[in-house]
């Protein structure tokens, strides 16, 4: 009797688990769809572009995530939506470096030196996302990725009062998507752990690095100075 207590006991706290993961899980996604975007021809212009890193290769095989991230990033450049990528991302040792990986393949694509600035620090989707505030002074920006990941960095960045979108990319799909999703409902667990119990912050701060605003960036801000003095007077 004792054990059959103890098995229903486990039984009804895996499905309130369960039950609160899958509440969290939607919460996050209904919270963010408004500020996500699938075709970059629609999306709005914004100055930076936020690239969130992975691993080029898994086992000797191109990473699709990754793939996928990068396209999208130099096709947001060429349509002039936006004019600085900021890659963040591990750089975990010297053989292992996903800012410096994607630096390399831009820079082999034609992107300029001086539109790419690198964050060896964003060991998670927190960090990149609260660094690109704190760090890099940036709070009005493009976030490059996946739609799983989209809704979960976009969570972040508004608990945090940064106004970010997302372009979501493709991503794979089969068994392998599966396990990516089914790992993703854990993480937003985790993030609104992080966010609203512990006040997780990112690993590291470090001093202020911001990034320049571009000669466009200057002109509207100038334009919106202006228009607002106007209705002013």
């Amino acid at each position: 009797m004792k054990l059959l207590t103890i098995c229903r006991f486990f039984a009804v706290l895996c499905i309130i688990l369960v039950s609160t993961s899958l509440l969290i899980d939607r919460w996050v996604s209904a919270s963010t769809s408004d500020r996500i975007f699938y075709d970059v021809s629609h999306i709005p212009s914004r100055s930076i572009g936020l690239v969130l890193g992975t691993s080029k290769y898994i086992a000797k095989t191109l990473n699709p995530y990754y793939s996928y991230r990068m396209e999208a990033a130099l096709e947001l450049y060429k349509q002039g939506k936006i004019n600085v990528f900021l890659l963040s991302g591990d750089n975990a040792h010297r053989s292992y470096n996903e800012p410096w990986t994607m630096k390399r393949d831009l820079l082999k694509s034609g992107i300029p030196d001086s539109d790419i600035v690198l964050d060896y620090a964003g060991f998670r989707t927190l960090d990149s996302v609260v660094r690109a505030k704190e760090v890099f002074e940036a709070d009005h920006f493009v976030i490059i990725t996946q739609k799983f990941h989209c809704e979960r960095a976009l969570f972040i960045a508004e608990s945090n009062n940064i106004d970010a979108i997302c372009l979501a990319v493709p991503e794979p799909r089969g068994f392998a998507g599966f396990k990516i999703r089914l790992r993703e409902v854990l993480a937003r667990g985790k993030a609104v752990i992080d966010l609203y119990v512990l006040d997780i912050q990112p690993r590291f701060l470090g001093p202020k690095e911001p990034i320049e605003p571009t000669p466009s960036d200057k002109t509207n801000a100038n334009i919106d100075n202006k228009n607002a003095k106007e209705n002013t007077n």
